[in-house]
């Protein structure tokens, strides 16, 4: 039968039928969700419960694929916190921002509330800048009123130099809006540069690509290189707020790496 059909043509079919069945699984999955109790803060979606991550049930939006962290940084900007000024209109609006591996959940926002959008990434071939965060030299000093960077740090191996970089590109009194995966309970930062092999970092850092772990030390990190940190965490929100949005894991992980306190820092220059 293969030597009867053209490869171009099976490939064709094989990735119809694999969008088709992809299409499928997630209208059974929609379907089994429905209900009332949760609502995803960027795409809308409601249900009676979220579906699960890697070590955390219930937590990722099973339309957009929000986690924690987007919905968190996204309440924020809805003004739902005790920091208002936080908020979208007097933190993004207008402004020129330069946003690190930008999330399709939330890269059209940011782009259509800012003065200039710019987008950046070391791999990703989507993207209007290719940088290495920990050395830009590229991005002329104070360039930028915004810096996004989320769950990007962990990848780099020199975060410091990184920190040096975004303070650098800032504009005085410019904002990194940056968050990282932590240990909980938080403990001082583990890094080892000797790790190399994918299994290790993956054991000791949680992910193959991660080249450390951080600790409660991050805020110390990044005040060491010339930031005013500021942190949001679900604890800055109203309880119904919290539980519709999950702006935390309703089931605690007990894995050792697990970040069951998602916090986002504002890091002014």
């Amino acid at each position: 039968m293969k030597q009867l059909i053209p490869l171009t043509l099976r490939k064709t079919l094989g990735n119809w039928w694999y969008d088709l069945r992809s299409r499928r699984q997630k209208a059974d999955l929609l379907q089994s969700l429905k209900g009332a109790g949760v609502q995803c803060n960027i795409c809308g979606w409601e249900g009676r419960a979220f579906t699960d991550d890697h070590w955390h049930p219930e937590t990722v939006c099973p339309e957009c694929g929000s986690q924690v962290r987007h919905r968190l940084f996204t309440a924020t900007l809805n003004g739902q916190s005790n920091r208002t000024d936080l908020s979208e209109p007097y933190l993004l609006q207008g402004k020129d921002i330069l946003h690190f591996a930008p999330e399709r959940q939330l890269r059209e926002r940011i782009r259509n509330i800012s003065r200039k959008y710019t987008t950046a990434d070391f791999d990703r071939g989507d993207c209007d800048l290719k940088l290495d965060m920990s050395a830009m030299p590229t991005v002329e000093d104070s360039s930028y009123d915004i810096v996004i960077a989320c769950d990007v740090l962990e990848h780099v191996p020199d975060d410091f130099a990184a920190m040096r970089e975004l303070h650098r590109i800032l504009r005085p009194r410019g904002v990194a809006i940056l968050s990282v995966p932590q240990m909980d309970p938080p403990a001082v930062t583990d890094q080892d540069p000797s790790v190399k092999s994918e299994g290790e970092r993956e054991k000791r850092f949680g992910q193959k690509d991660h080249v450390r772990m951080y600790g409660d030390d991050f805020i110390a990190r990044l005040s060491a290189t010339g930031f005013e940190v500021e942190i949001i965490t679900d604890t800055n929100f109203k309880p119904e707020v919290v539980s519709r949005l999950v702006l935390r894991p309703p089931i605690s992980s007990s894995h050792p790496l697990a970040t069951n306190e998602r916090r986002i820092y504002f890091c002014r220059k």
